[in-house]
């Protein structure tokens, strides 16, 4: 009898892949599709072999080559691909660190390494069709077969595999629709301004804010009609022109800024977009009063605005005694 001793026998013993995913770009039957394939090899892929990608059923166009195509490796899996991934270069054949990258038949696709590896417990990651970008944009797509649940096995050479469930849909799609109303907010902070006691040393002055907001396409434009300060038969001479207040000379004004000289009024604020002082009320320390004039606008829909409207009134030594007063409308329109 004889008894042969040697070495005890090593067997590769195959792993399952794990954290398997393909996320599609489409799934409605009979759908050109982009496939983003998401795997961890516990054992890693050695010089010389390859990665098959079957997908029964689906069919693969002739024309998708390796520039179609993206395989790339990350050390540490982090459950997506290209961040952190390290690019491998893909060609026709396989040579030296270059895999081949080919499609096999209708339903599978072939990656072929050279001399080059993938560590034990590295996460793969393949992308085929536009969304393969490391070299060129792809172009060729895979299409998505009848309704149904369908498999994508991934195997070749190496030592560890598995599948993915695929469930193709009539229609993955889902029509949303609504409406947005038109609409226009405007509100006055007061209804009221006392400027006191006028007098030819020193300005008076007063405030109230605005509060706007639209949806408009074309924005909306605040404008004011009314009299300057009148007393019976007699009237504060209005600033025709925007300037700046001259104590003792007539004068009523409006705008919209924050002034120093008299320092009263604020800038317009609100998230932006927001409205704006138009022309002629948007310099600080420069009145103007020209009643049918625009003093806040915007040219396109805005956000909630609040703006304030500063008022002066200066006067002459000659300007006559009385009880001055003016009502001045405000009026918001909106272009939709």
């Amino acid at each position: 009898m004889t008894i042969l001793i040697g070495p005890p026998l090593q067997v590769a013993n195959a792993a399952a892949l794990t954290a398997k995913k393909d996320t599609m770009s489409s799934l409605k039957a009979s759908t050109l599709s982009n496939h983003q394939i998401l795997f961890t090899t516990p054992t890693g892929v050695a010089a010389g072999n390859t990665i098959t990608l079957t997908l029964t059923s689906f069919s693969i166009a002739a024309a998708l080559d390796f520039e179609d195509l993206d395989l790339s490796q990350d050390a540490t899996p982090d459950g997506v691909c290209d961040t952190g991934d390290t690019e491998k270069t893909l060609a026709a054949t396989a040579s030296g660190a270059t895999w081949g990258a080919v499609r096999t038949s209708a339903t599978v696709i072939t990656f072929t390494s050279g001399t080059d590896t993938i560590p034990a417990g590295a996460e793969v990651c393949v992308e085929v069709g536009t969304d393969a970008e490391s070299v060129i944009t792809g172009i060729e797509r895979i299409t998505n077969p009848a309704t149904g649940s369908y498999t994508l096995a991934i195997g070749g050479t190496m030592a560890d595999s598995g599948s993915v469930a695929i469930s193709i849909l009539a229609d993955d799609q889902v029509a949303v629709s609504g409406t947005v109303s038109e609409t226009m907010s405007f509100s006055l902070g007061a209804t009221s301004i006392a400027l006191g006691t006028l007098s030819t040393s020193a300005v008076t002055s007063g405030s109230h804010t605005v509060t706007l907001a639209t949806n408009a396409v074309s924005g909306l434009v605040l404008t004011y009609s009314g009299t300057t300060l009148t007393s019976g038969a007699n009237t504060i001479t209005a600033m025709s022109t925007a300037a700046v207040s001259s104590v003792g000379t007539e004068q009523f004004g409006i705008n919209a800024k924050d002034n120093a000289t008299p320092n009263i009024g604020a800038e317009c604020s609100g998230t932006t977009p927001i409205v704006a002082a138009a022309t002629g009320y948007s310099t600080a320390d420069n009145f103007k009063f020209v009643t049918g004039e625009t003093i806040l606008s915007s040219a396109a829909g805005i956000n909630s605005s609040t703006c304030t409207i500063s008022y002066i009134a200066n006067i002459a030594g000659a300007t006559e005694a009385g009880s001055y007063t003016t009502t001045l409308t405000y009026t918001a329109t909106a272009t939709f």
